[in-house]
């Protein structure tokens, strides 16, 4: 009995765990069975309710997929009706096409041709500077050119004449008209821009281009040499009458490419630290040569004065010094007065010739450094050569251009040198000349008095 007990109260305990806070509040034992019942009759109605509900539910959701499965049905049905009504408009087009066809006749070679003018001319009319004073004119051209069944109207035909008609009439007319230029700041401005029928464009600052991509007038990036620049700046400022005018025929295409052309300083600059010291050398060995010819020109014109005063020495010139000499010594034998005044002209001749072996070792030593540059700058080629081969030629541009233009620097910086010091040379020689002259003159005189 004990043992039955102690079975009850722990299914009661289960129970009451179940049912919560009310096993709690039983009173007493029968109590704790009785709640223990009703439970289990309410959880028993509970799930017949739960089955019913899920019974009722299973049918609706029956009834939606017997809803779903007639929509996709009607969907099939609607898409074969579809298909075929395909099917028969593909069948329907492509006997109109062939009705068409038959229809046109020879027309449609003709409009063939007319396609194809209508492409030519938009290739032409998109890129020429006319499109710059007229915009907008080649839209038309495109559509009609990429149009491949399409029949061309009259009015398109019509556009399409007075398309080709404007470009032909505007071909041979200069004409001025305002419009907007981009400068190369990135800026724009609006400015009076010169036309040269389909040639060229120019304004005050010369050449301009017409981007056909972006539809823009900009400058030329870099203008060409300054008597074709005038040219155009004539062309510009002029109001009436003939200028004479450099005009590109290839509309443009020469232009660009001496936009690509190097100026002469990217010329000079390319002969590097060898180039800068023939450079050097060569505007020193210019300015010792131009020192040199106004001193020798000055010395030479006192030496003149002096010549025809010999009486009254000066010693602001080399022969009067040696007069001064021969003053001091007059008295003295031939021998020992020769001695002096040689001694005398050798004192004037380190002032006289200084400098002048200077200009002559710069001007020999010039071509040297050009040679060398030719060097330098072939070894810097096979260099390039070695580490990217010969795939690219501007690769090795730079260094043959560097071994070329040393070469010419130096040989121009030669020619200068040598011809000043030619110059320079042949004045020292003439005072030198001058003052052995009179020197031997002296001492001839001197002699004679001693034997007369």
């Amino acid at each position: 009995m004990k043992l039955v007990f102690k079975s009850l109260v722990a299914a009661a305990t289960l129970a009451v765990m179940a049912t919560g806070a009310q096993a709690q509040e039983a009173a007493s034992l029968s109590d704790l069975l009785d709640q223990v019942k009703n439970n289990r009759v309410s959880q028993a109605r509970i799930n017949k309710e739960r089955e019913a509900e899920f019974r009722s539910e299973r049918s609706d959701k029956q009834a939606m997929l017997r809803k779903a499965q007639s929509e996709l049905k009607s969907e099939q049905d609607r898409g074969d009706r579809l298909q075929q009504q395909f099917s028969d408009n593909e069948t329907t087009l492509n006997d109109k096409s062939s009705e068409l066809e038959q229809a046109t006749g020879t027309l449609g070679e003709m409009f063939g041709v007319v396609r194809q003018a209508a492409s030519e001319a938009y290739g032409r009319i998109s890129t020429s500077i006319v499109s710059a004073q007229f915009p907008g004119r080649d839209d038309f051209l495109a559509e009609m050119s990429e149009e491949s069944k399409g029949l061309p109207n009259i009015q398109e035909l019509e556009d399409l004449w007075f398309a080709l008609q404007t470009e032909m009439t505007e071909s041979g007319q200069v004409v001025r008209f305002t419009t907007d230029v981009v400068l190369l700041d990135g800026g724009s401005s609006q400015q009076e821009v010169v036309r040269v029928g389909t040639f060229n464009l120019v304004s005050e600052e010369g050449y301009l281009t017409f981007d056909a991509e972006n539809e823009v007038v900009q400058p030329l990036g870099r203008q060409p040499e300054g008597h074709l620049v005038s040219s155009a700046q004539e062309l510009a400022t002029a109001t009436s009458g003939i200028v004479p005018f450099y005009a590109d025929p290839s509309q443009g295409a020469i232009l660009g490419l001496l936009k690509e052309k190097a100026t002469m300083m990217e010329r000079y600059h390319a002969g590097g630290p060898v180039g800068y010291t023939i450079t050097v050398m060569l505007i020193i060995g210019l300015l010792i040569g131009v020192y040199k010819l106004v001193t020798l020109g000055m010395t030479g014109s006192k030496i003149k004065s002096q010549v025809k005063n010999p009486g009254n020495p000066s010693s602001s010139n080399p022969l009067g010094r040696i007069l001064q000499v021969y003053q001091e010594n007059k008295h003295a034998d031939a021998e020992n007065l020769e001695l002096k005044l040689d001694e005398a002209i050798l004192k004037e001749l380190p002032s006289i010739e200084s400098g002048i072996n200077v200009i002559k070792i710069f001007a020999a030593i010039a071509p040297l450094l050009g040679l060398l540059g030719t060097v330098l700058g072939m070894i810097a080629t096979f260099q390039s050569i070695t580490l990217f081969g010969t795939g690219d030629p501007r690769l090795m541009a730079g260094s043959i251009s560097m071994a070329l233009v040393t070469t010419a620097q130096g040989i121009i910086a030669a020619l200068p040198l040598i011809l000043t010091h030619s110059i320079v040379a042949s004045r020292s020689k003439s005072i030198v000349h001058i003052l052995d002259e009179q020197t031997a003159g002296i001492i001839a005189a001197h002699t004679e008095a001693g034997k007369a």
